[in-house]
């Protein structure tokens, strides 16, 4: 099989990025197959058991090429390979499209912008409303007046119901009917919206601000996905955590319960700017990747150092440098990324966790497509798990990282982010001011008012849903 080449160049203009500083050498794939030759099925799915053997983290564990199924369709074939799916291995995937592929881990995607829980409407356990989480900056759903806290009652003159609130929204264009909630009873509210997904880049920086309390300065940052393409935003809002008021932010709560993942390194940028004193820990160990044994002996032969296993800290002039500890919110959907910048920072700080246990990804991946353009398709295997400067990496189960605070986002209608009302904030501020807390009448009550369908926040487009953490490589 010719050489492999992975491809890590952004498709469009608008979300041109800098590149990583990792560079990986691609070795060579070899096969004596006849098949390869061809563009048949079979030699596709060729390509794609080599590209396997060769980096997919769990190589050891694949079957043989002969007993493989080689004459399925390549996406199906894919998966007959991956080690112990839905189960061990819950995470690699393939898209038929290459650009698809690409577009997905760079948060360009049609959607309406939306980000929703699901709540039964009652007893019966039958109806459902789709309280809405989130909204996408510059979205469809953004321009025709939808926010956080809405409720979505009917689409497309549709009742949501327990059998197809997963598939309702898959429409193009699609008429939606909002609610009030008031005392427990979801009433109409007559008004109904039509609107057109849109192809969008997503903004992940959903709210930043500053709330004076008890005597500090405490940052709040709501971040839903990796994008390196925002790094330079990341860093302007560091900046003026940094700079407030001239003396900084005393406390931070960074808000990951709706991010499932992304770039690997603006998770390493993230975490650069957040621990504590980081001018002393330049140069030293944040990270390192483990890959499969061949793969691994392959890097080591290339390169003869550790440069492609460790990541070191860098220095970043937003660092907030002077930071005890920092409290991160969580849900099933704080995954990969996310959960990556918890373990890096665990060994240098207190963090402490808030929500509800995360999705439990400590692995990652690359993309692999066919350089000589023969098939369309893009593998994202899995290709390496990570460990932080202490060697751990204990959170790689369906328990994820369990939370010193369990809170549940069940307490409706939500609250803006950033207010100190607001469910999971206002559980970080009880713990920085208890007494702060009760002399603002915000008295902590962990009791549901509402019933959830689903525990994990929803994107209207499932794509939105994805939990990845990704590097790019390049020769």
């Amino acid at each position: 099989m010719r050489k492999l080449l992975y491809i890590s160049t952004l498709l469009l203009v608008f979300v041109a990025c800098k590149k990583t500083e990792e560079t990986t050498k691609v070795p060579t794939a070899s096969t004596n197959t006849a098949a390869a030759n061809t563009t048949s099925d079979s030699a596709a799915n060729v390509f794609i058991y080599e590209a396997m053997n060769g980096y997919y983290l769990w190589a050891d564990q694949m079957p043989s090429l002969a007993s493989t199924a080689i004459k399925l369709k390549p996406i199906d074939y894919f998966y007959t390979l991956l080690y112990g799916y839905d189960t061990i291995d819950r995470f690699s995937w393939m898209d038929t499209s290459a650009t698809n592929l690409t577009n997905q881990l760079n948060g360009i995607n049609t959607v309406l912008g939306i980000k929703y829980s699901a709540f039964f409407t009652d007893n019966t356990q039958t109806n459902v409303v789709f309280a809405i989480s989130y909204v996408l900056k510059g979205s469809a759903a953004e321009a025709a007046g939808l926010k956080r806290g809405d409720f979505i009652y009917k689409v497309d003159g549709k009742q949501i119901t327990v059998s197809n609130y997963q598939s309702i929204l898959q429409n193009q264009t699609l008429s939606i009917e909002l609610a009030n909630y008031v005392n427990g009873v979801y009433t109409a509210t007559g008004k109904s919206f039509s609107i057109t997904k849109t192809t969008l880049q997503t903004n992940p920086l959903l709210k930043d601000t500053v709330v004076e309390w008890a005597g500090k300065k405490v940052g709040y940052l709501n971040y839903i996905q990796f994008l390196n393409s925002f790094d330079d935003s990341l860093r302007a809002v560091f900046n003026r955590f940094k700079s407030y008021k001239n003396t900084g932010i005393d406390e931070l709560v960074l808000d990951l319960r709706f991010n499932g993942g992304g770039y690997v390194v603006s998770s390493d940028l993230l975490t650069a700017l957040i621990v504590k004193d980081l001018p002393s820990k330049v140069g030293t160990v944040m990270n390192k990747k483990v890959y499969n044994n061949a793969y691994t002996a392959t890097l080591k032969k290339e390169a003869n150092s550790d440069q492609y296993f460790l990541t070191n800290f860098k220095s970043e002039s937003a660092n907030l440098g002077k930071l005890n500890r920092v409290f991160i919110l969580t849900s099933r959907g704080t995954a990969s990324a996310s959960e990556l910048v918890i373990n890096n920072l665990k060994p240098f700080m207190e963090v402490i966790l808030i929500g509800e246990n995360t999705y439990g990804k400590n692995v990652g991946s690359f993309t692999i497509t066919d350089s000589k353009k023969r098939w369309s398709f893009g593998l994202q295997p899995i290709t390496f798990k990570t460990v932080n400067a202490r060697d751990e990496s204990n959170y790689g189960t369906i328990n994820g990282f369990i939370p010193d605070y369990l809170v549940k986002d069940n307490v409706i209608p939500f609250k803006p982010f950033g207010d100190p009302t607001e469910t999971y904030f206002g559980k970080a501020l009880s713990i920085i001011s208890p007494v702060a807390y009760k002399a603002n009448a915000l008295e902590w009550k962990p009791t549901p008012r509402a019933t959830q369908v689903n525990n994990v926040p929803l994107g209207d487009s499932r794509i939105m849903d994805r939990k990845d953490m990704w590097i790019e490589h390049k020769n």
